[in-house]
């Protein structure tokens, strides 16, 4: 992108300019939340109070911190199981629907691709409140006829699980999919013709290709799901997991500094996971 003076040369410090601006714009409310997350003072505003790690392990009140706050401990737990089942879930589904739609020819085929990626333009709290319906429909009949009673389609983990692997699938299909379409196949062909099995070449040739990319799949999966809030609300029960746990907690008490603290340890667990997603790539490069 090049920024024109009225003379038609490009401008290097215009260009320079909105790049920090767009920068500053990305920045500042990250900086704002970790900066206050620091701040000695029971509500996050200025002035600057003095320097304390009190919103992180402080075991009183006022100053709860985040690491002796058994609801946001519990929340963190659940977002936990639940982004980490979710990443499973969608790597194992997105490596199938790769090789599904890469390998495989079959009637409707571009039909059933935009199907599969028709749910990332779908807006979340549509998808939640779809979802929900659909399962408390399901669970009524069966009910009902039956008088059978499906807990794991009532609100509550497992219902958030399937929720969120409904639509963070299709991003982990996409990754995968992009690194097979790259596979030189000759290499399984040579494999094959020294004599080993489908299953082997699959295990020892094909999957450790599209190891980086199943890797990064899986990292994309679980922020995705950890943040998710719009889906995540019409799905919860009684086990919230932490977006849920924060928006409860801002709602009735208003914002505190012990959610900004939280903020940064997401923000820090976030930017571990970017890097260990780009050393894993870096390595495959190399």
């Amino acid at each position: 992108m090049l920024i024109k003076t009225g003379s038609g040369h490009s401008s290097p410090f215009l260009y320079k300019l909105f790049v920090l601006a767009f920068f500053i714009f990305l920045a500042a409310p990250l900086v704002a939340a970790g900066v206050f997350a620091f701040n000695d003072s029971l509500f996050p505003v200025l002035p600057w109070q003095g320097f304390t790690l009190d919103w992180f392990f402080n075991d009183t009140e006022p100053k709860l911190g985040m690491f002796h706050d058994r609801r946001l401990l519990s929340g963190l737990k659940y977002s936990f199981i639940i982004a980490s089942m979710v990443a499973g879930l969608s790597v194992l589904v997105g490596t199938c629907n790769a090789f599904l739609f890469v390998r495989c020819d079959f009637p409707a085929k571009n039909f059933f691709y935009i199907v599969m990626v028709l749910p990332l333009v779908i807006p979340g709290v549509i998808m939640g409140i779809s979802i929900l319906v659909l399962a408390s429909n399901i669970a009524n009949g069966v009910e009902s006829g039956t008088g059978l009673e499906l807990e794991f389609l009532r609100p509550g983990l497992t219902l958030v699980v399937l929720g969120q692997f409904s639509f963070i699938t299709t991003i982990t299909s996409l990754v995968i999919t992009a690194r097979l379409k790259k596979f030189d196949i000759s290499l399984e062909e040579a494999a094959l013709n020294l004599g080993a099995s489908r299953w082997r070449v699959l295990r020892t040739v094909t999957l450790p290709y599209l190891r980086p990319a199943m890797i990064a799949a899986a990292i994309v999966a679980f922020l995705v799901s950890f943040e998710n809030f719009n889906t995540t609300l019409f799905l919860v029960g009684s086990e919230s997991p932490l977006t849920i746990t924060m928006y409860d907690r801002i709602s009735k008490a208003g914002s505190t500094p012990v959610l900004n603290a939280v903020s940064v340890f997401l923000m820090a667990g976030s930017a571990l996971l970017a890097l260990v997603s780009l050393l894993v790539q870096r390595d495959d490069r190399s």
